[in-house]
């Protein structure tokens, strides 16, 4: 690791100044992926502000028919939620597939849809649920929050602080994994509201995205059968040592096909 100093947060407020006070500041949520980073020397911040001792940033509630999760809840947390299995049992199933138990008791919701990485599974049940990132200045909606590849729409210094997350009719996630990572190689989180449905897919393409045309034909009938002739371009599709481009295209209508199966199921 190169130098940097350390600093622990006492609030929200606390941590935005120090990361404006900073020459070049990172916020240090669960480190799932920052640690690595900086053990490998590939980023060298000049201080680490660490968040977890801020507890606004951690509580679950549902309010106005959303269930709003602090950015500072670990994926153990979510997936082990009796309120979210009850009510959006796919984002508790979609928590509990994450990583490994070491990942999923120090990773959290905020830091994982903050680093937007297209293979994480977080950022798929965010847009695939339409939900409301809210950060210590604003709130954002799912559809302008991710711009690219690990890049997103908050400020240099902006905190995400809970995410809001519309509850569904029904609704599943869907992945084929990495077998070692089980970071996606192509996941589908589809969402039936009664009269719209939102589909989003991670892993695949440099960023999250959805599929309208899919959506379309699912608002008309909710069954696999109505998107099994609705193909993706490959050219779009990532490229890499597990999966070519045509295969992800076509894991894309596996998963979806599958993930509207289990939504019905």
């Amino acid at each position: 690791m190169y130098r940097f100093e350390y600093h622990r947060a006492k609030d929200i407020g606390d941590a935005v100044a120090r990361r404006q006070a900073a020459e070049d500041g990172l916020y240090l949520a669960g480190g799932m992926t920052m640690v690595p980073t900086l053990r490998q020397r590939l980023a060298s911040p000049s201080d680490l502000i660490d968040l977890a001792g801020i507890a606004a940033l951690k509580g679950l509630e549902e309010a106005d028919g959303s269930l709003r999760i602090g950015a500072m809840e670990t994926h153990a947390d979510v997936a082990a939620s009796a309120l979210v299995r009850d009510r959006i049992p796919a984002l508790s199933g979609l928590a509990g597939g994450i990583g490994d138990p070491q990942v999923r008791n120090r990773g959290t919701l905020g830091g994982s849809v903050a680093n937007a990485d297209p293979a994480a599974d977080y950022p798929a049940a965010v847009l695939g649920l339409g939900a409301t990132i809210h950060t210590d200045r604003r709130t954002i909606a799912a559809d302008d929050f991710f711009c690219g590849l690990f890049e997103t729409a908050l400020e240099d210094d902006e905190l995400i602080t809970a995410i809001s997350f519309p509850v569904p009719k029904r609704a599943a996630y869907r992945k084929f994994k990495n077998p070692v990572s089980r970071y996606a190689i192509v996941g589908v989180f589809v969402a039936d509201f009664g009269d719209y449905v939102r589909l989003a897919v991670t892993g695949a393409a440099a960023s999250i995205f959805r599929l309208p045309e899919m959506e379309a034909a699912l608002a008309g009938e909710f069954t696999a059968a109505a998107i099994k002739q609705i193909t993706v371009e490959a050219a779009e599709m990532n490229r890499d040592l597990h999966a070519g481009t045509g295969y992800r295209a076509h894991l894309v209508g596996v998963m979806a096909r599958r993930a509207v199966e289990a939504a019905n199921g």
